[in-house]
């Protein structure tokens, strides 16, 4: 029913579907992990944190699952490369990712105050760590990543983990982070009430101003750096594997899509004008329309990278020829194309089934609560 390269192009943008799904819905949990020990004065205001996402952060893990799945299907040669080559970095976030389950599961166990500081570490850790990284990993893809195929198309990944912490990585990585935790304070001001809720307040100003500041640095820098531009290729709609085509560097080439398509301008816009009513409608009171607003934000943020990166999905810094398209780093049509039907039939139940979650578990949660129910909440 669908060509080829239609197909290609419709896996680009789910996968990036994908990835913002993940980012607002688990971003968002993340987000109030990260901000535990600083809008949480005391245990009860923590345990009022936490029960906030308790209800539905491990369903919202599948989005991150399903992120993940997408890739290995879709795109194997991205997938086989990058976890490869990226192991450690990869190795890492499943590390911190390990103290989410654990740490929401034993926390209030004991009434030990060192008992639960040690798990709220884990929190913090298990939820800013991998924004951190996953945003590392995004600046490194406009730096380009230093792997190359042999004739068999066998990778081969030349580069270090500590490479990858390079300043512009971080730079991205303060973007990621600022913006998860800008979620997670829009959500928790919607969640809660009291001395909680006006930290969270003040801590959407802080985050959102940040990731503003994060995010304009970073567009200077990818505006003076030398980017990707694919000079030569077959047939896009045929069946291409990663060494039939010619890639140059070439000065301000991240943002040659913007350039030809001025519209794509409204996208960075997006991020600002989200950052902004975020802040206003936070101090107005109207918090859901502030978490609208912030995951507005984390949605531009992730188009801008990927519109400008276009068609490029995983750079390669050694052997630009040999890096990795949207074109060339796909499955066979038939896979992309079952998996296609696949993807519009369950992402609506998906997406129906989270919607009924948070309407039926979507109260506010207090301390009076939190003191109600102490035995059986988190």
């Amino acid at each position: 029913m669908f060509d080829y390269l239609t197909l290609k192009f419709a896996w680009w943008i789910l996968v990036g579907v994908l990835l913002i799904g993940f980012t607002i819905m688990d971003g968002h949990d993340m987000g109030v992990g990260t901000l535990l020990p600083f809008l949480g004065r005391d245990d009860t205001d923590r345990r009022v944190m936490i029960n906030t996402v308790a209800p539905h952060w491990d369903g919202n893990q599948v989005w991150f699952i399903t992120a993940g799945g997408a890739i290995f299907a879709a795109w194997p040669f991205v997938y086989a490369t990058a976890f490869s080559g990226l192991y450690w970095a990869l190795l890492l976030v499943l590390f911190a990712l390990f103290f989410r389950p654990v740490g929401f599961e034993y926390r209030s166990k004991l009434q030990d105050p060192r008992w639960r500081r040690l798990w709220d570490g884990g929190l913090v850790v298990g939820s800013a760590v991998p924004a951190l990284v996953f945003g590392v990993a995004f600046g490194n893809l406009f730096l380009g990543v230093p792997f190359r195929f042999d004739d068999s198309l066998r990778a081969y990944y030349d580069g270090s983990f500590w490479a990858l912490l390079n300043p512009f990585a971080l730079l991205c990585g303060v973007v990621s982070l600022s913006a998860i935790a800008l979620q997670g304070a829009t959500f928790l001001s919607h969640r809660t009430d009291g001395q909680v809720q006006a930290r969270a307040v003040r801590a959407v100003s802080i985050s959102a101003v940040v990731m503003m500041a994060a995010f304009s640095v970073a567009g200077v820098v990818v505006w003076r750096m030398h980017g990707y531009a694919v000079t030569q290729i077959p047939d896009i709609g045929s069946v291409l594997n990663p060494l039939m085509k010619t890639v140059a560097r070439e000065p301000g080439a991240w943002l040659a899509n913007y350039r030809q398509i001025p519209v794509l301008w409204l996208i960075p816009a997006l991020a600002y004008v989200g950052a902004i009513a975020a802040i206003l409608s936070a101090r107005r009171g109207r918090t859901m329309t502030a978490f609208v607003a912030s995951s507005l934000v984390c949605a531009a943020v992730i188009l801008t990278a990927g519109v400008g990166l276009f068609p490029f999905v995983l750079p390669s810094s050694i052997e630009p020829s040999m890096s990795l398209t949207a074109w060339d780093a796909v499955s066979s049509r038939i896979t992309l194309e079952v998996m296609l039907w696949v993807t519009l039939i369950f992402t609506p139940l998906m997406l129906a089934y989270t919607a009924w979650a948070y309407r039926v578990m979507g109260g506010k949660v207090t301390r009076a609560y939190i003191a109600e129910n102490s035995k059986s909440l988190y």
